[in-house]
C-alpha cells in the first residue's frame, strides 16, 4: 500500500501515472477481493488515497473496472497472436491455445460474467463507447490468428468460437468459483455441485467440441 501523501497531479503524465496507480490498486483489491467486493473506497485505501481521489481519475467504480476488462482483453489477444504465430493446427488445437491463454488471468475470467451483467449497464455513453471499440480491436486480433493458424476455421467460424469462449468462461468461471457459503454446501453435499467442477477441464472439452463442430460448416473453409 502507497502512503498517504496524496498531491494532485498537475502534467498529463502524471496524471497518467496517477491514474495507472489507481489502476494496479484496484486490479489487486478485485484479486483479493473478486469483482464484486471490490469498493472504490477499498481501491483507495490499497492506493493509500482518499476515495475523492479516485474520482478525479475514474468516474465509478464501473468505470474502473471497465479498464481492467480492456486491459485483460488486451492481454489474452497478445497470448494467442503469440501462441498461434507461424503455427499450423486443428480445431482441439485452437481451443487448447484458446482455453491455456486465459485459464491463469483469474481476474479477467471474473470480469468476463460481470461485465454484460454489471459493469455495462451504469457506465456513461462515452465510456462505454471507448470499452467497447477496445475490446472488439482485441477479438479481431484473436479471429485473425484463429483463422491464419487453422485451415478448417475462417474469419467467420472463428469469430464465432471467440463468441463461444466468451460466453463459456464468463459463465462457468463464476460457476466454478462460488461464494463461500455456496461451497460450503457443495463440500457436504458434492451432488448439489455436479456442475461446479474444475474450470479448465470443462472448458477445453466444450470449446474443443464447439470448434470442431464449426470446422464441419459447409462455410468453415
Amino acid at each position: 500500500m502507497l502512503e498517504p501523501t496524496y498531491q494532485r497531479a498537475r502534467s498529463e503524465e502524471r496524471k497518467r501515472e496517477r491514474a495507472d496507480a489507481f489502476l494496479a490498486a484496484a486490479r489487486t483489491v478485485a484479486l483479493r477481493d473478486g469483482v464484486h467486493g471490490t469498493t472504490l473506497v477499498a481501491i483507495a485505501r490499497e492506493a493509500g488515497l482518499h476515495h475523492s481521489a479516485v474520482r478525479r481519475y475514474f468516474p465509478s467504480r464501473d468505470a474502473v473496472l471497465l479498464r481492467l476488462a480492456v486491459d485483460g482483453w488486451q492481454r489474452w489477444a497478445q497470448r494467442v497472436v503469440e501462441r498461434l504465430d507461424g503455427t499450423t493446427t486443428g480445431p482441439e488445437g485452437i481451443a487448447e491455445a484458446l482455453v491455456e491463454t486465459l485459464i491463469d488471468d483469474q481476474l479477467f475470467c471474473d470480469l468476463l460474467g460481470n461485465v454484460p451483467l454489471h459493469l455495462e449497464r451504469s457506465i456513461a455513453t462515452q465510456d462505454l463507447l471507448t470499452f467497447k471499440r477496445e475490446a472488439l480491436a482485441a477479438v479481431s486480433q484473436i479471429v485473425t490468428a484463429v483463422a491464419g493458424a487453422a485451415p478448417e476455421l475462417d474469419a467467420r467460424s472463428a469469430r464465432t468460437l471467440m463468441t463461444a469462449a466468451n460466453s463459456l468462461a464468463a459463465n462457468l468461471w463464476q460457476i466454478c468459483h462460488p461464494p463461500a457459503e455456496l461451497a460450503s454446501i457443495y463440500a457436504h453435499e458434492p451432488e448439489l455441485g455436479h456442475v461446479a467442477r474444475d474450470f479448465a477441464p470443462i472448458m477445453r472439452r466444450l470449446l474443443a467440441a464447439t470448434a470442431r463442430g464449426l470446422a464441419l460448416e459447409p462455410d468453415a473453409s
